[in-house]
């Protein structure tokens, strides 16, 4: 592991830590922790749970996908590729600004519009689309299905296929959540996921039953 390499990385894991104690004195004792679909607050928790909440989010899925590569079985994870790295930092800087966004509604009570968490994953749902054509056969990252496991062009068809989907999926989702309101795009949001997770399963079910008759 590279210092150069992972530096950025800590730095952006820091920030919402420097973020809460930044805040942490004008925080009152009890502060909202959790907000309905309309964006009403619907539960409140002490202060000393927002603690956990960068736990949860960067240092949960940096600490993850430092050890993914290590552990993984079929070894087809380089920690050291380019690739891996950017979709670790995409990740990483994903889960920094979702525990700030976070944050930021506690400490200000106000949930003021649901659609930007919608909007930041269809972001990042186009990002790790571009990517998933890139991803090797492996237990943690991408579609993995016993089929695609199994079978290595079931695998590489299957996310090149599901790459198309979740780029084109993540760009509708972008644009719906500039333009409906909170509880539609909600539920389109739920749709899309739904459809771009079900498709590249039967997909590869499909592709391997496929291969397996025809030999």
């Amino acid at each position: 592991m590279s210092l150069k390499k992972e530096l950025p990385l800590l730095l952006i894991v820091l920030i919402p830590f420097i973020y809460l104690a930044y805040i942490w004195n004008a925080l009152p004792e009890t502060v909202p922790t959790h907000w309905n679909a309309s964006g009403e607050i619907d539960g409140w928790s002490s202060k000393n749970t927002l603690l956990l909440i960068p736990f949860l989010l960067p240092v949960l899925i940096y600490v993850l996908l430092t050890v993914i590569p290590k552990i993984d079985p079929k070894k087809k994870i380089d920690a050291k590729s380019n690739k891996f790295y950017n979709i670790k930092f995409l990740l990483t800087l994903f889960m920094s600004i979702l525990a700030l966004f976070i944050l930021y509604s506690s400490k200000s009570q106000t949930f003021t519009n649901p659609n930007i968490i919608i909007l930041l994953i269809g972001l990042l749902y186009v990002v790790l689309g571009n990517y998933m054509k890139t991803f090797k056969p492996n237990y943690f990252i991408g579609i993995r299905t016993p089929w695609a496991l199994e079978n290595e062009t079931v695998w590489k068809r299957t996310h090149n296929m599901a790459g198309k989907y979740w780029f084109f999926g993540g760009l509708l989702i972008i644009v719906l959540s500039l333009l409906l309101d909170k509880k539609l795009n909600l539920i389109l949001f739920i749709v899309i996921t739904s459809i771009l997770t079900i498709i590249p399963i039967v997909y590869s079910y499909l592709l391997f039953k496929k291969i397996e008759t025809s030999h």
